[in-house]
């Protein structure tokens, strides 16, 4: 099915990022759909706030993060940070 991948796109990318870092969605969508990319764009942000709310990754506006079901405009995705991974 095709939100399976694009949620695998968008963990994979941003694993392979690195922690502290974000991918752009039009990544995912580029990736799970190399030819039909610009028109995947509406299922990546729905499959973004569904990893959200599973706690999996962060959606962030200007590099802070917002609420997954009340923003608008250019997002970007990073891995929610692990709990107990405190560089402190």
């Amino acid at each position: 099915m095709s939100d399976d991948l694009i949620e695998n796109a968008i963990l994979t990318l941003a694993e392979q990022r690195g922690p502290g870092k974000s991918i752009c969605p039009s990544e995912a969508a580029r990736d799970a759909f190399p030819e039909d990319w610009q028109g995947r764009m509406r299922h990546v942000r729905a499959a973004a706030v569904h990893l959200a709310r599973k706690g999996q990754v962060v959606i962030l506006r200007k590099g802070k993060p917002v609420d997954p079901e009340n923003f608008k405009g250019v997002y970007r995705i990073a891995l929610a940070p692990v709990a107990g991974d405190d560089p402190g």
